[in-house]
């Protein structure tokens, strides 16, 4: 099958063909997975990543956030983290495409640059998902990354998927993301929560932004959930934004990011709500 597929030159892609009579029918989607600091949306995003590809979906996970750790949730082995080329070190390539000086703060820079030969250069794959990862600026003062964000917004734009195959991006915390429209080209927003004020408030910030930039679907999934008095937190919390499930704090993901290991091998209980979840999603998608 192909996965992401472009234009003219499609990306090929090996999976597992078990899952395929039961997905063709099955629209593909492309979700962004987005929340305040620290309320464990990179370990959703890659345990989801895995769940669905587990299922037959080929999945893209697009690592968006600065500070880059969904290789990590993804379960990609140190020997392979030094071929990964963040998106943002190509700068002489996004400099040519975006017509932008690099460091240059305030500038015009073109909106559409070409990005259809970019998921077969800079992808890497393991276990049946392909990751693209962004990157950062590395150092203060080194320059305005909104070129950046454009080549990756055009490249989430010119992705076409098969009904098959899934594109998972795991946004930079916050709302930045989305005064930049990073995001708009996506069928859904989840945001992750934990039940907490200042978590909720980002929640109804992004879920407002989101509307305005036209996303229409916009879903909660509560997280390092301890008691039923959490949960109830986060639902009373939600008022009319659907949730689509509560994860538990779980100790064994906390152990998992000490060995640099992936939860989802780790934390059963977490990666069984997950799988729930995602059935979820894909009925929210295809009706």
């Amino acid at each position: 099958m192909t996965i992401l597929r472009k234009r003219e030159n499609p990306l090929t892609y090996k999976n597992n063909k078990s899952n395929y009579k039961e997905l063709k029918d099955v629209l593909p989607m492309k979700i962004a997975i987005t929340g305040k600091g620290g309320v464990g949306k990179t370990t959703f995003a890659g345990v989801l990543s895995k769940v669905l590809a587990e299922d037959g979906y080929g999945v893209l996970a697009v690592d968006a956030d600065p500070d880059a750790n969904l290789p990590m949730a993804l379960g990609i082995p140190e020997e392979k983290l030094s071929s990964i080329t963040p998106l943002s070190e190509i700068k002489d390539i996004i400099a040519k495409r975006t017509e932008a000086v690099p460091g240059v703060f305030g500038q015009m820079f073109k909106l559409n640059p070409k990005v259809d030969d970019i998921p077969e250069k800079y992808c890497i794959e393991h276990d049946g998902i392909k990751l693209l990862v962004m990157g950062t600026v590395k150092a203060g003062g080194s320059g305005c990354i909104c070129p950046e964000h454009a080549f990756l917004r055009a490249l989430m734009q010119h992705l076409l998927l098969t009904p098959q195959e899934a594109l998972i991006m795991d946004m930079e915390a916050g709302i930045e993301h989305l005064g930049r429209a990073t995001a708009d080209c996506v069928d859904a927003f989840i945001v992750v929560a934990e039940p907490g004020q200042r978590s909720i408030q980002t929640l109804k910030t992004i879920k407002k932004l989101a509307l305005d930039i036209g996303i229409q679907k916009i879903f909660v999934v509560g997280n390092k959930i301890r008691t039923n008095e959490e949960k109830s937190f986060i639902i009373n919390a939600c008022e009319n934004i659907s949730i689509l499930g509560f994860l538990p704090y779980d100790a064994a993901l906390i152990e998992a990011d000490r060995q640099g290991k992936t939860p989802f091998n780790k934390g059963e209980c977490y990666t069984d709500e997950v799988r729930a979840i995602k059935d979820k999603i894909l009925n929210l998608i295809n009706n």
